[in-house]
């Protein structure tokens, strides 16, 4: 990376660099991270040990993990949010390694803290809908870096992942009744959630991307048409939609 992109200094000094160039607010930032990072694994990892909570609700905190910690970091700090996915997926591949071969002391912990939360998506070896999570998520604000006319894009994994996902499973799962297939568990009543849910959280982000100084092109129509098309696509969908859904809803924001 340093030969390829010329770097003055050693990737490494760069990174640390570019913290301490605005230190009050990354390091708070890191430390705010850090604090509801331990205080969710604390939590959850008695809930993955004896747990009467239905697996997929569990999944779902995840999501709405993803929103308290993102979004706050997407409208205060998003060139150094980039740069802390890019460590978050170091991470989780490191967390991985260390699972799969069982590497003492992490190994057995961490595979019995992860193997809570698996579903029909993850295979016997490999967990990954932790990194379609972090991917989703990270993947709209990396290809929006540099514009600025379409301020909901970057948001689109956070909305659509952390909010719309979550409103949907939860409605359904407790109050969802009319089924959109025979064969399936997705439920109009949870998409409707759903939908509403991002719809509701966008009327709320607008006013504050605006005192932000972000420039507003998107009208309500087109957004109404992206969340819907999104939503029933997460509805009809039976495979990994952490991953391509985000893509979708930010390839729809952008149109």
């Amino acid at each position: 990376m340093q030969f390829v992109q010329d770097f003055n200094l050693h990737p490494l000094l760069w990174v640390i660099s570019f913290v301490f160039q605005d230190p009050l607010k990354r390091l708070s930032l890191c430390m705010y991270w850090a604090a509801l990072i331990y205080a969710s694994v604390s939590r959850f990892y008695h809930i993955s040990k004896d747990s009467t909570v239905e697996r997929i609700l569990l999944r779902k905190y995840y999501h709405l993990m993803a929103v308290s910690m993102f979004s706050p970091a997407l409208i205060l700090q998003p060139e150094f949010l980039d740069l802390a996915f890019g460590g978050a997926v170091a991470v989780f591949l490191v967390l991985e390694i260390i699972r799969v071969w069982k590497i003492w002391p992490l190994g057995q912990p961490v595979h019995q803290f992860m193997n809570a939360f698996t579903d029909h998506r993850d295979s016997d070896l490999l967990i990954i809908s932790h990194f379609s999570l972090l991917l989703g998520c990270a993947l709209p604000i990396w290809m929006s870096s540099g514009y600025n006319d379409r301020p909901l894009a970057p948001f689109a994994g956070i909305l659509s992942l952390g909010i719309g996902d979550t409103m949907a499973s939860m409605v359904g799962h407790k109050y969802g009744v009319l089924r959109w297939s025979k064969t399936g568990k997705k439920t109009i009543e949870g998409t409707a959630a759903g939908i509403t849910s991002v719809l509701v959280a966008c009327s709320v982000l607008l006013p504050v991307l605006t005192s932000s100084g972000y420039i507003l092109s998107q009208h309500w129509s087109s957004l109404v048409l992206a969340v819907v098309a999104s939503g029933l696509l997460e509805a009809y969908t039976a495979q990994l939609d952490n991953a391509f859904i985000p893509l979708v809803f930010y390839s729809l924001l952008c149109l």
